[in-house]
């Protein structure tokens, strides 16, 4: 098999999972369950100026609860946080360090007041990824991360692909079973919404 190219592989391993569990799962997600707090304290994404809370950072209408380094016990959070970080933090920034993405991170990015607004983001930047590692050939596949990957610098990109998949599918996972929960303790909102 000496043929084999590795970028069809890489993408194929998380399109399979965003195609077959994870993106449809998604689909009718309301502004309801996207900021529902199932445990008092929870980190959420919120708007500017509203009440208490840990520090919160973002550069428009719409904050997240952030705060480093991360407390003891790390705070439950919520569909609307969940979402912010996989947008923001898993893809965003790797394709602002790697595929030509305009330069963002926790504080300077638009936070989506929606549910709908959120998941045109999470497309948006999945798409962007996809199309990047793609475009990485077999020689870009084996280059090292660079600075934007910190003390994984010297790394091939192909380690950062495979950690990206799955903090795709760890965190999406997550972002399902919330919504598993949403819908088994709000049965009026399920009847509603159907």
């Amino acid at each position: 098999m000496t043929d084999l190219t590795w970028n069809p592989l890489l993408r194929d391993q998380i399109t399979w999972h965003w195609t077959h569990q994870l993106r449809s799962r998604l689909d009718g997600l309301t502004d309801d369950e996207y900021r529902w707090e199932p445990v008092p304290g929870c980190w959420n994404v919120r708007p500017r100026g509203s009440g208490d809370a840990p520090m919160r950072v973002g550069s428009g209408a719409m904050t997240i609860d952030f705060a480093m380094p991360e407390p003891e016990p790390p705070p439950f959070t919520t569909i609307a946080w969940r979402l912010g970080h996989v947008i923001v933090g898993v893809l965003a920034v790797r394709n602002a360090a790697h595929f030509g993405r305009a330069p963002t991170d926790y504080g300077s990015f638009e936070y989506a007041p929606t549910a709908a607004g959120a998941l045109a983001q999470l497309d948006a930047e999945y798409a962007t990824w996809l199309a990047g590692v793609e475009s990485l050939g077999a020689e870009g596949l084996t280059r090292p991360c660079g600075p934007a990957e910190g003390p994984y610098a010297d790394r091939p990109l192909a380690t950062l692909v495979l950690h990206i998949n799955r903090e795709l599918i760890h965190h999406l996972a997550e972002v399902c079973l919330l919504r598993d929960l949403y819908r088994h303790t709000h049965p009026k909102n399920r009847q509603e919404a159907s």
